[in-house]
């Protein structure tokens, strides 16, 4: 579940033309070294999440360590970041998955099915129909979304790998393009680009790449020994997510080259899905060509579908705590006697995830490009804040040995810190009105500043006035009756 969240080929595949963009100044052949980057504060935070979850498992995971940590209002707000981030990436999701639908039905010989894939109201249907399906299968149960998620996800890697080498291959035995180029050691040092320009804002693309590892530790009290399997889990998925995205990040780089025309990954046009653009010209046109690109393309549908359902369990297990302790209300809190899973939270994902899917395609469906900037500002806080969380949780035992000193200090500080520092470079960025455009050069835009700072602080601010509210209403959680501060540990 930890690597299936992610969706590596969704991810890859909606992400890596802006990598390569990476801001005001190109990043181009050092995407991998942005990838290599964007890995090192998702291991550190990786690293706090295993460690608070040691002392407490708890499926709110960042609401109910931070509430512990800082107080009622800091906690709430970790919370809704995660509840935030899911909600609007599902509209990212549900347009993919959509698209894709009738992009592989269409690869059996049914040109006109494949067509739809370019049709708004289509696409938006097929979409709805994707999140209603994800939030049934999340609903009936964790084990047979766990049995869904190893048949999506072993397809998608493989599939994944096989491209990667397939375009490596043709790279260095030189039956590639033109323009191809051989991978160079030099691509993985990404320190020769500028920080607020380039790194920052490439950055928060780049997480939105790993994000999704926490799913694993979300689950934590459904798990056999609790205590130390989600955070190992978590762990190990960052590193395998490393790899994947590593190999087939250099072979996409490689093989299409950083050009801002044809299939080059700096083209606007190959934006919203690099592999569309690359796989006609490495597959071919014939018979087997069509096959393995059809193959690609279902391996993009697995992986947004099964993003899709790992996106809702998470959330629902978030709402179900926060209600648990009298954040939200309570009626999120209730469990279905048969299946075991939060039942008002799981539908109301569902519901909720489909209404902003809705809002985003009618304002526009340019504005869905802005949503992978915007949510990894969201990343970053909630990160970030879980980071600062695990240091202020343990502050009392930290110097009680080196090992506690790592894990529990310097490593979740570091990444806190690092998560910090691209939040503030990459929002002062996102927020020009130029920022981002659609295919057709126009700027993407929300009252005149650019719409990845307005959907990423909009969004949390949006958090804000609901706390508010709820706290006059129900003010009990925010006098730390339900849920107090933790003592010193």
């Amino acid at each position: 579940m930890g690597v299936a969240s992610t969706a590596p080929a969704y991810s890859l595949a909606a992400s890596l033309g802006f990598i390569v963009v990476g801001g005001t100044l190109f990043a181009g052949v050092k995407a991998p070294g942005i990838v290599l980057l964007a890995f090192i504060p998702m291991y550190l935070i990786a690293v706090a999440y295993q460690e608070l979850n040691k002392a407490e498992p708890d499926c709110g995971t960042t609401f109910t360590w931070a509430s512990r940590a800082f107080g009622p209002v800091t906690g709430w707000m970790g919370g809704w970041g995660i509840i935030i981030a899911d909600i609007i990436v599902m509209s990212n999701l549900a347009q993919i998955a959509g698209a894709y639908s009738f992009t592989f039905v269409g690869g059996f010989g049914l040109p006109a099915v494949a067509e739809l894939a370019s049709n708004v109201i289509a696409t938006t249907i097929a979409g709805l129909i994707w999140i209603a399906l994800m939030t049934w299968i999340c609903y009936r149960g964790i084990e047979i979304t766990a049995i869904v998620q190893y048949v999506l996800l072993s397809f998608e890697i493989i599939i994944l790998i096989f491209f990667a080498v397939f375009a490596l291959v043709k790279v260095y035995s030189g039956t590639a393009e033109p323009y191809s180029l051989i991978p160079q050691w030099d691509w993985f040092n990404p320190f020769t680009l500028d920080f607020g320009q380039t790194i920052a804002p490439a950055m928060l693309t780049a997480i939105f790449i790993y994000w999704g590892w926490d799913s694993a530790v979300s689950v934590n009290e459904e798990t056999q020994n609790p205590e130390k399997t989600p955070g190992r889990a978590a762990i190990i998925s960052t590193v395998l997510l490393l790899a994947t995205y590593a190999i087939v990040t250099v072979a996409a780089v490689a093989f299409a080259g950083v050009g801002d025309s044809g299939i080059g990954l700096a083209n606007p046009a190959n934006s919203a899905d690099v592999f569309s653009a690359i796989g006609p010209t490495l597959f071919g046109e014939g018979p087997v060509g069509s096959i393995l690109m059809t193959l690609l393309g279902f391996s993009i549908l697995t992986s947004a579908s099964a993003s899709t359902q790992t996106t809702i369990l998470p959330t629902a297990r978030t709402s179900l705590s926060m209600a648990v302790h009298k954040a939200i209300p309570q009626k999120f809190a209730r469990i279905h006697a048969k299946y075991l899973t939060p039942t008002w939270s799981t539908i109301g994902m569902g519901l909720i995830s489909a209404f902003f899917f809705l809002v985003f395609t009618f304002i526009s469906p340019s504005l869905l490009l802005a949503l992978i900037g915007s949510i990894g500002l969201m990343i970053a806080f909630y990160y970030g804040l879980t980071g600062l969380a695990c240091v202020w949780f343990y502050r009392k035992t930290l110097t009680s040995s080196f090992r506690n000193f790592v894990m529990r200090g310097l490593f979740p500080l570091a990444g806190s810190v690092m998560l910090a520092a691209v939040f503030v470079y990459g929002l002062s960025n996102f927020a020009q009105p130029d920022w981002l455009q659609d295919a057709d050069g126009n700027n993407v835009t929300i009252f005149g500043i650019g719409a990845e700072a307005v959907v990423g602080i909009g969004g949390l601010l949006l958090g804000a006035v609901l706390m508010g509210i709820w706290w006059i209403r129900k003010p009990d959680f925010f006098r730390g009756w339900t849920l107090p501060r933790s003592s010193d540990k």
